[in-house]
């Protein structure tokens, strides 16, 4: 599905990328980009998951193996993927900033206090931030379970 939209993207920019404004080439890109980044995430759950949960892929030294297979577990994992979040989020808020300098510049009504457009950048920024947030909760929180569990194992290996 990724990659149909992906090649929909793409043939929706090129037949007007010679006279596409810089700001209508970058969100274009962004949507590329941004498109890319969720498949390349949406692999590595389908892999990794499938590796943690159900059975090891057996591709031993092939040449095309990623170097992170057989090497992220299931906390490995969840910071991959919030950081993956984080990542497609900020694309989505360069992508508003964007937008709003496109808006701006087409000389739409001179907004009022609080637009719509100023509205819907702060809801991107808020939930940006509480994404960066929950990323750096979730790897304090693997933080501190690796310290417990090697403190675990260290006390273990003395009383032995």
């Amino acid at each position: 599905m990724l990659l149909v939209k992906f090649g929909q993207e793409l043939l929706h920019v090129l037949p007007n990328i010679l006279t596409a404004s810089e700001s209508e080439v970058v969100l274009a890109v962004l949507a590329l980009v941004d498109l890319s980044l969720v498949a390349n995430l949406l692999l590595i759950v389908i892999f990794s998951g499938y590796e943690n949960f159900v059975s090891k892929i057996n591709t031993a030294e092939h040449e095309d193996r990623p170097e992170w297979m057989g090497q992220v577990d299931f906390s490995s994992l969840k910071i991959k993927v919030i950081a993956s979040i984080v990542a497609i989020s900020a694309i989505e808020l360069l992508k508003g900033f964007v937008n709003l300098g496109v808006l701006l510049k087409t000389g739409g009504d001179t907004p009022a206090i609080w637009s719509e457009a100023d509205q819907a950048i702060a809801w991107k920024v808020g939930i940006h931030v509480v994404l960066v947030i929950s990323g750096v909760l979730f790897a304090y929180m693997d933080s501190l379970s690796e310290k417990t569990h090697a403190l675990k194992h260290r006390s273990e290996a003395e009383h032995r």
